[in-house]
């Protein structure tokens, strides 16, 4: 079986342990997470209980395409655009090349628990990035890193596997 959850802010990739888990959102016995999100970001996490289907879709070997929409510090540039799509130099390596476009806030996008500091005098942008890597907080450090650090991050797509409407906190199967 292969199910999407819609990942919440705030929440553990993880069934055990302290804080909020994902004990607190799935009642399915032993399924595990198919790769990560950290704890500050939303969106798409697939889990099975498949362990070769598991491994086909974390392994960074696949190359399985990851979607995120990223909320930005500041007024995103062109350059700032191409820096990602040509690979950013990181302190573990260069990431491969991203596909980056400027996009507006999406409509469909749900109210985040806490929302993101605000800042009045301080504009945001909106990206989608594509990334086939999956190096820890690679999106946060490639986004601070060409000077437009992520205030929010979601994920929107694995592979051929799309979020879709699936509220947050909620899952579907696959």
């Amino acid at each position: 079986m292969l199910y999407a959850f819609n990942k919440p802010f705030g929440v553990l990739c993880q069934f055990s342990g302290d804080g909020n888990t994902l004990a607190n959102y799935i009642d399915i016995k032993n399924i595990y997470p198919a790769g990560r999100l950290d704890k500050d970001s939303e969106g798409l996490l697939l889990l099975t209980d498949d362990g070769k289907l598991q491994h086909q879709i974390s392994h960074p070997k696949f190359d399985k395409e990851k979607t995120y929409i990223v909320q930005v510090e500041g007024e995103i540039t062109l350059t700032a655009i191409q820096k990602l799509c040509l690979g950013v130099n990181l302190k573990d390596g260069l990431t491969k090349p991203a596909k980056a476009s400027i996009i507006s806030e999406p409509s469909w996008l749900w109210d985040r628990n806490p929302p993101i500091r605000f800042r009045q005098n301080s504009p945001t942008s909106w990206i989608e990035l594509k990334i086939t890597e999956g190096k820890n907080r690679q999106v946060r450090r490639m986004t601070a890193h060409i000077g437009f650090p992520t205030l929010r991050l979601i994920r929107t797509q694995i592979g051929d596997w799309r979020l879709g409407n699936t509220s947050p906190g909620c899952y579907e199967s696959l």
